[in-house]
């Protein structure tokens, strides 16, 4: 029985990829803030089919190293999922919280003899620095100097960098696999609207009169949970990064209303028609070919995420009444 440490998990993925662990025959560990959050990681991990009652919980934050070597002590293999995801203008908030538990992730690791740690950065680490042309595979970084760059695409580029230099000169043999999901959608275990689930009830609730201009990839949170697991049993991925887009290109925020307005009916009669005035955003393409290669990745069509995402939120009373 393979003993893994999951951090942060009361998250939209860690939750996810817990259940699938545990599925696996897994013996798993996961860190969150507070004691107080068990019972919603343990009702989430039972809504994805798992049996919890191996699950262990250890109470670590990402901005002190207290709890992590409990955290990790026996672990053979680390999946490093947690990560600040708060809107603030002020980088101090996100940055220093991001690099730093990305770094207690990877030394409790390396001093309790795991072979492997999986980190969740983004593509917000590689393509959000200007190009001529925007098309982004995973040679390119996103520059955390970057004039206007806002505070949560700094944060995934200086953890990213940071985790990389870690393993590169004290990481003693441990090995790093880095995964740079665009934007995750797609059915939730938790039943809180966090991360990109508040764009959803933003959209539905009629609070997005007009949609954003801008470009961007989506990713199915089932299918990121199945690359941490392909990433951490495929030999020849120690070392690389992994772009996760799903099939069909990038959308925009008119596009995914569309979506959800041709395939929900009157649940989605308040979503934004129109755009809000700018600029149209300029073509963007993000290759997968590096994973759909090395760690069989074969994402879902992107409508089909979108669409199942606003369904497992209005079955767990999410979205209020129609």
């Amino acid at each position: 029985m393979t003993r893994v440490l999951v951090t942060g998990g009361t998250g939209y993925l860690a939750t996810r990829l817990i259940a699938d662990l545990l599925r696996g025959g897994a013996e798993a560990t996961t860190t969150i803030r507070s004691a107080e959050r068990e019972g919603a990681v343990r009702e989430a991990v039972r809504r994805g089919g798992a049996d919890d009652a191996g699950l262990r919980f250890v109470v670590a934050s990402l901005t002190a190293a207290d709890g992590w070597a409990e955290a990790a002590a026996g672990a053979e293999e680390v999946h490093h999922v947690a990560s600040p995801m708060i809107q603030t203008t002020d980088p101090d908030e996100v940055v220093g919280p991001a690099r730093d538990g990305a770094l207690h992730a990877l030394r409790a690791a390396r001093d309790a003899g795991a072979r492997r740690v999986v980190l969740t950065s983004s593509f917000a680490a590689v393509g959000y620095s200007p190009k001529p042309v925007r098309d982004y595979d995973e040679s390119d970084w996103t520059d955390p100097e970057t004039p206007g760059l806002p505070a949560y695409p700094r944060s995934k580029a200086v953890a990213e960098r940071a985790a990389w230099d870690f393993v590169e000169r004290e990481g003693g043999g441990l090995e790093l696999v880095v995964l740079n999901p665009t934007w995750i959608a797609g059915p939730t275990l938790t039943a809180e609207a966090r991360s990109s689930l508040q764009l959803f009830t933003a959209m539905l609730g009629g609070r997005m009169a007009a949609a954003p201009r801008q470009r961007f990839g989506v990713v199915d949170v089932r299918d990121v949970a199945a690359m941490h697991l392909a990433a951490m049993r495929t030999p020849e991925a120690a070392g690389r990064r992994y772009l996760l887009l799903a099939d069909g290109g990038t959308t925009t925020w008119l596009g995914v209303a569309q979506v959800l307005h041709d395939r929900l009916g009157p649940l989605a009669d308040r979503v934004p028609t129109t755009e809000a005035p700018g600029d149209e955003p300029s073509p963007l393409t993000i290759r997968n070919a590096r994973a759909k290669r090395e760690l069989g990745f074969a994402p879902r069509p992107a409508a089909d995420t979108l669409v199942e995402t606003v369904e497992s939120m209005r079955d767990l009373g999410m979205l209020g009444s129609p």
